[in-house]
């Protein structure tokens, strides 16, 4: 493999599938690993480089996939080994790689693994879980919560002991000091390798390690007023015992080793929220995660050119530096156009995707971000998320951010599926669906098709060293610079046209077709609300 091909992440445009709600071939109501086969085309149509399938493998679906139950099958939900392999097939043979999720860090309480270890203390797998005696007065072994609600720990009466679950009682988290789990955890990943996908993305792959003497997490430092976390006494703790270990970092190390006997495999680490821009650093140092992301920009409110030029300081972007995988949107946080207020102005949440496509990193795509979708609104007696509906009416869920993708208004459940869909397509969704906007030139389908395909072979957009511009209100602007070639970026996140004039010595030439358009006239450019303008300087 070539050298740039073994670097195909840097800069890389991934699309995030949720595979139960892409589309349905097998007429359940539930999308499936044949339903992405049949829209492969459209989605190398949009110019991205990568897909990454959210969870398929075999589970009973609590937490709709992330609690593993078999790591080596395929959910019969979802299809067959052999749908996943033909998939694989022929995304490569369309230049798309295939990322798949891994969740490592817990598993369900169905797995085998879990029913063998809760038995007793001395079986082959006693210890393949966090298991802890009561405190006195049979009270939990120490404060630890789950992010789920309530108590991090679960009395299980075949033991006599608790054990440990980060997310729901359901999903048991492993126990990476046994170095039996860390084996079988390889193991299930030189699998999928074998089998060629390109590369995972790592579920709270912070998560692994826990303190071994489990002493209880302090009080939370910051300042909680107004935070949109704060239904949720998760975010009261400051998390320093329970997740982000250093062991986490060695394990890391044999897991890209282990990458790195295959050419070109890549591996996206999901990173919590608590001192995040600190862990990117140590996730993304040498021989660990190629990628990272966190919740920088997904969990953002607001979000203006000051924010995105600070959070991307803060991660650092020097030659030396992690490279961050940038996501506007995910199936774990309400959809960015109604999070940031601009169900009004879908042009305003579209500018600030294509700006961090642009940035130092790779970037994610979440399925229906291409449309401009707003959160759905799904009605209580229809979610299905269980941190939805333990957490309602304070928060209700991530269910308006995993409804089903719109692909024609025309047809039943917007072609969908002809059942019932497991959640419902919303009106508003229909509205935008696919086969609509490709027939309208300036919908916010093909304005992002028309630039990622511009973008595509723009090795200094991808690849390209980073350095910010000074410019006033809110317009976000750097270079991108690789040998002697520097690109000009900068965008209007604004709604109103901006004059920005450039130095004297600045001599640019305007590029062409990626779609939006700019006066550039004696180092002038007006740039209209919400456009980009970029010029090349060799």
């Amino acid at each position: 493999m070539a050298d740039g091909e073994a670097d195909w992440w840097k800069g890389a445009i991934i699309y995030q599938i949720y595979p139960r709600s892409f589309q349905d071939r097998s007429g359940n109501g539930i999308g499936d690993l044949n339903g992405i086969r049949q829209r492969l085309d459209y989605i190398a149509g949009l110019g991205v480089d990568a897909i990454w399938i959210s969870p398929f493998v075999k589970s009973p679906m609590r937490d709709f996939g992330y609690d593993v139950s078999d790591y080596f099958a395929v959910d019969p939900l979802f299809g067959s080994l052999e749908d996943f392999q033909a998939l694989i097939r022929e995304a490569h043979q369309r230049g798309l790689k295939v990322m798949m999720d891994q969740v490592l860090s817990h598993t369900s309480n169905e797995h085998p693994w879990f029913l063998e270890s809760r038995e007793g203390r001395t079986n082959a797998k006693a210890d393949w879980y966090v298991w802890a005696d009561a405190a006195p007065g049979g009270t939990p072994p120490n404060n630890w919560l789950s992010v789920f609600g309530g108590s991090s720990w679960q009395w299980e009466p075949r033991r006599g002991q608790y054990y440990l679950h980060n997310f729901l009682r359901e999903q048991p988290d492993l126990n990476y000091h046994c170095p039996e789990v860390q084996e079988a955890i390889l193991e299930v990943c030189r699998f999928w390798l074998e089998m060629g996908v390109d590369g995972f993305r790592l579920d709270v792959c912070a998560f692994y390690f826990h303190d071994r003497q489990l002493h209880d997490n302090p009080p939370a430092e910051a300042d909680l007023t107004g935070s949109h976390f704060l239904f949720n006494p998760y975010s009261l703790q400051s998390h320093i015992h329970d997740i982000s270990q250093p062991e986490n970092l060695a394990f890391l190390e044999r897991l890209r080793a282990l990458c790195d006997e295959h050419d070109g495999r890549v591996l996206l680490g999901e990173l919590n929220q608590e001192g995040g821009e600190q862990l990117h650093h140590e996730y993304t140092g040498p021989r660990r995660l190629q990628l990272a992301y966190g919740y920088w920009i997904l969990g953002a409110d607001e979000l203006d050119a000051a924010s995105i030029r600070q959070i991307a300081t803060d991660l650092r972007f020097g030659p030396d530096d992690g490279w961050p995988c940038w996501a506007l949107d995910n199936h774990d946080f309400h959809r960015a156009v109604s999070r940031l207020g601009f169900e009004e102005e879908p042009d305003a949440a579209l500018i600030i995707l294509i700006a961090l496509t642009c940035m130092r990193g790779a970037c994610c795509v979440y399925q229906g971000s291409e449309l401009g979708l707003p959160n759905a609104e799904v009605p209580y007696d229809q979610i299905v998320d269980p941190y939805g509906r333990e957490f309602y009416p304070a928060f209700h869920g991530r269910d308006g951010a995993r409804t089903p993708m719109p692909w024609d208004a025309t047809k039943t459940h917007a072609g969908f599926s002809e059942a019932e869909p497991w959640l419902p397509v919303t009106e508003t969704h229909s509205k935008l669906a696919v086969a609509q906007q490709e027939t309208l030139p300036g919908s916010t389908l093909n304005r992002l098709k028309t630039f990622l395909n511009w973008r595509k072979d723009k090795a200094t957009l991808r690849q390209g060293d980073m350095e910010f511009l000074d410019l006033p209100g809110n317009v976000l602007g750097f270079t991108r610079t690789l040998g002697d070639e520097s690109i000009c970026c900068l965008f209007n996140l604004s709604s109103d046209e901006v004059l920005i004039e450039l130095s004297a010595d600045t001599q640019h030439v305007p590029m062409e077709g990626h779609g939006f358009a700019a006066v550039f006239e004696d180092n002038r450019i007006a740039l209209p609300a919400h456009a980009a303008y970029f010029g090349i300087n060799r």
